[in-house]
């Protein structure tokens, strides 16, 4: 019976220490539940606002335009992510190298033309 009792007392002890020890562990989960809570908060509030911008800015009206399109479509394009860059105005990215090839040139042009009007002013000048 003394060894039951003393077994009881260590374990007692054990328990105690083991309560006491935990007491900063138990306060750190706490802690970290209410910032993670709180994260979520701030997360859901930051998810909020984005939300409210994209509806302002009428994007979620463009995107829901656009499923619906294709919803609609009496034949599933192969690519439904082309079809919402076409259905969205986007180029190709082929279209878009021509566009850059066409605008480099539009702007040399421009400077040669540019050249030709200062000289041109400059033969007017000297009549």
């Amino acid at each position: 019976a003394a060894a039951a009792g003393a077994a009881a007392t260590a374990a007692a002890r054990s328990n105690q220490q083991a309560a006491a020890a935990s007491g900063p562990a138990l306060a750190r989960r706490q802690q970290r539940s209410r910032e993670t809570m709180s994260s979520h908060k701030t997360s859901d509030s930051k998810k909020e606002e984005f939300r409210k911008y994209l509806e302002k800015s009428g994007v979620i009206d463009a995107l829901t335009r656009v499923l619906v399109g294709l919803y609609e479509e009496a034949e599933r394009p192969a690519n439904a992510v082309d079809y919402v860059k076409r259905y969205m105005g986007a180029s190709a990215s082929g279209d878009a190298e021509s566009l850059r090839r066409e605008n480099e040139e539009l702007k040399q042009q421009l400077d040669e033309a540019k050249q030709e009007i200062e000289s041109l002013k400059g033969k007017i000048a000297a009549e």
